[in-house]
């Protein structure tokens, strides 16, 4: 039999492809997901740190434990994804983070806010980036750089638009009062979005990727690519991987500790207004970034972009004038929205979707060694100089490492010949 791919498209046209609403529906999945949790553990670091007079090692272990539990629950969510719809993964999710954040601010011991943050971390995963970029690329194969760029810029748009009501809550009101507010949004914005805008797959929806309508009585295209195991076996990967966990190590680190870093050497309304540019920026060069790798080659985008971070965190750990710190800030901003949104690129370029949710969540897995360490090491780096400088500074060194490694993956395009 023919197969779907093959076929004319109907008088179905591509204006009635839900594709670009399922691209709309990721969006708003991860900006609230990012707002209240990615960008927001910066928040309610700061605001343990003020509130309980916690050392800052202490509390950077529970955002460690966080994305520690992430990741493995990242593997759990790419197996749920496969034999379940994928919407009841996200609803699930968004119920556990919700739960969790309103019970983070009724902590009264360390002990307690770490077992908040991993459950936190459990949610988190169930709807995140595995969920949905899989989600995305089934729908997309020759759109994908473009569909991923304006999926993934609702991590950045939730640092813009959620952090900040978060910080102004928590200032206004407290923990306490606060977090649980903030999990009741978490929930009741997130279910109806993924309820009504995200879609499991086009063939369910008589479609193959990218728009073409199938035809009534053919078959569904097979899903192409490199197995798991042949996956795991390259030199392509690996790279990614491990160059991944420093580069991103660095990258979450700096994140985290940035509200409290603008706060000492500013002030609080300064603080606030950080996270809102560094979100603000990494907004505009996502978008500008999934555009230029449609005529650029992959890798050497990300080793850049990777390159430039580098500078970046040099620049927020020795700048103490405003003007120094914001610029360094619109230029770590720059790197961080490509960053995200190279990992799952560069794979599923490089494997294609066959096992594409195993592959992504095997590798996201491996890189929450660093996404973890990243914010313990700065914290307890701050914790032994009483400063930012040397911590930024190591961030740095950390980056430039996991640029180099990624510059040994060779190009995403190129089959892996070893």
């Amino acid at each position: 039999m023919t197969s779907a791919t093959d076929q004319p498209t109907s008088t179905n046209s591509l204006s009635s492809f839900p594709g670009w609403r399922v691209v709309a529906g990721c969006f708003f999945v991860l900006l609230i997901n990012s707002g209240f949790a990615f960008y927001g553990l910066s928040v309610y670091l700061n605001a343990f740190s003020k509130e309980q007079d916690w050392p800052l090692g202490s509390i950077s272990f529970a955002v460690t434990i966080f994305f520690i539990i992430g990741g493995l629950f990242g593997l759990v969510a790419a197996r749920l994804i496969t034999r379940y719809d994928v919407r009841a993964v996200i609803i699930a999710g968004a119920v556990i983070s919700g739960g969790s954040l309103a019970a983070v601010g009724q902590v009264t011991a360390q002990w307690q806010l770490y077992i908040a943050y991993g459950v936190f971390g459990i949610g988190y995963a169930l709807c995140g980036l595995v969920p949905t970029t899989t989600v995305v690329t089934r729908w997309f194969h020759t759109k994908r750089s473009v569909a991923l760029s304006v999926a993934s810029t609702g991590l950045s748009v939730g640092g813009i638009v959620l952090t900040p009501i978060a910080k102004r809550l928590i200032d206004d009101n407290g923990l306490a009062m606060s977090t649980p507010w903030l999990g009741l949004i978490f929930v009741a914005a997130m279910v109806p979005v993924t309820l009504f805008l995200v879609r499991p797959d086009p063939v369910v929806d008589g479609f193959a990727p990218d728009g073409e309508r199938l035809v009534v009585g053919s078959e569904a295209p097979t899903p192409t690519g490199s197995t798991y195991s042949d996956a795991l076996s390259t030199r392509f990967y690996r790279a990614v991987t491990y160059g991944y966990v420093l580069v991103l190590g660095s990258q979450v680190g700096g994140i985290q500790q940035l509200v409290k870093l603008v706060e000492d050497r500013t002030d609080e309304q300064t603080a606030q207004f950080s996270i809102t540019a560094l979100a603000a920026t990494s907004v505009i060069a996502r978008l500008v970034g999934g555009r230029l790798v449609v005529w650029m080659p992959m890798m050497r985008f990300t080793v850049s972009v990777a390159a430039i971070q580098t500078l970046a965190l040099i620049g927020v750990g020795l700048s103490q004038s405003t003007a120094l710190i914001f610029a360094s800030i619109v230029l770590f901003g720059m790197t961080i929205g490509n960053l995200l949104m190279m990992q799952p690129l560069l794979i599923a370029e490089r494997f294609g979707v066959l096992d594409y949710p195993r592959i992504f969540g095997r590798s996201q897995a491996v890189t929450i060694v660093g996404v973890a360490g990243g914010p313990l090491l700065i914290g307890w780096l701050f914790d032994v100089f009483g400063s930012y400088k040397i911590p930024y500074v190591s961030a740095a060194v950390l980056c430039a490492v996991g640029t180099s490694v990624l510059f040994m993956a060779g190009p995403a395009s190129v089959p892996a010949d070893d």
